[in-house]
């Protein structure tokens, strides 16, 4: 959806959101990162970037964050990292609407970059290829060559080696609560559980039941986590996603979700979301 205060001519480009189904510590990693596996699920719930070319190789962006500067906004980071990539001498305006709630283990910001590395990759006829792009990717973030792949998929490493999962079409009651967990914090604590199994020939049924082993942490330090958690746990099975603060429900079916979604709405900020077989920019 365009804004109506962009101007005319500005290409718009979707960024969805994700959920982390199933989210395993299996170690530490000599570099001070942590190996993970993790199921990853596009959603349909989108920020928006706009971009326009721009002649004189400038990236500016329209739409800062309060208290970000521009140049450490991931979706300028992203469009600087694609230029000294490629060698491009354009440059872009950038616009971004976000609708996607911050600090929620959704990874807005790294589908923002995403989303910027793909269109422009396009706008600027770079010609790259996808793999190319993941590895520009990664250095923006861990979850941003997940967006680029553009599929569902189980993740291990820091996130950033994929291969595909199929995943059954379903529904998500997805709730915000209304705190920013630090991911850096939840990683460095000292009863993260960080020693689960390697899994061996992933599959969606081989890995149940989920969990996230992130989950029993921020629940213990985060009460308004917990408070949503308890809440979700009325209707079903509540897990996180990523290092939180967002909880989830999975449903079949979208009436039921619907339903559970009206009544958690009086309470928090809710989202009655399905789950998107490929990326909209998949074949950009």
């Amino acid at each position: 959806m365009r804004p109506a205060r962009w101007p005319p001519h500005v290409a718009t480009f979707p960024a969805p959101a994700k959920l982390n189904l199933d989210l395993r510590i299996t170690g530490r990693r000599s570099d001070g990162y942590h190996n993970l596996e993790t199921v990853f699920c596009l959603i349909d719930l989108y920020d928006t970037v706009g971009l326009a070319v721009r002649r004189d190789g400038q990236i500016r962006l329209h739409t800062p964050t309060q208290g970000v500067p521009p140049e450490q906004d991931l979706v300028c980071r992203a469009a600087a990292a694609l230029k000294q990539a490629t060698g491009v001498t354009v440059g872009v305006d950038i616009w971004l609407h976000k609708n996607i709630p911050m600090g929620g283990g959704l990874g807005g910001g790294s589908s923002d970059a995403a989303t910027v590395l793909m269109a422009l990759n396009r706008l600027w006829g770079c010609h790259i290829n996808r793999e190319q792009l993941m590895q520009i990717g990664l250095k923006l973030g861990a979850d941003v060559p997940f967006f680029i792949f553009g599929r569902s998929a189980f993740a291990k490493g820091v996130g950033e080696q994929l291969c595909d999962m199929e995943i059954p079409e379903q529904w998500y009651v997805v709730v915000k609560p209304d705190v920013h967990v630090n991911t850096a914090a939840i990683f460095s604590h000292q009863d993260l559980t960080r020693d689960s199994k390697p899994s061996i020939m992933p599959t969606f049924l081989s890995l149940q039941p989920f969990r996230n082993d992130m989950q029993a942490v921020v629940l213990k330090e985060f009460p308004q986590v917990a408070q949503a958690f308890k809440v979700l746990s009325q209707y079903g099975q509540a897990r996180m996603t990523g290092s939180g603060a967002c909880v989830f429900l999975t449903f079949p079916e979208k009436s039921k979700a619907e339903a559970i979604c009206h009544q958690i709405a009086e309470i928090y900020q809710s989202y009655c979301v399905a789950g998107l077989s490929q990326h909209p920019l998949l074949n950009i």
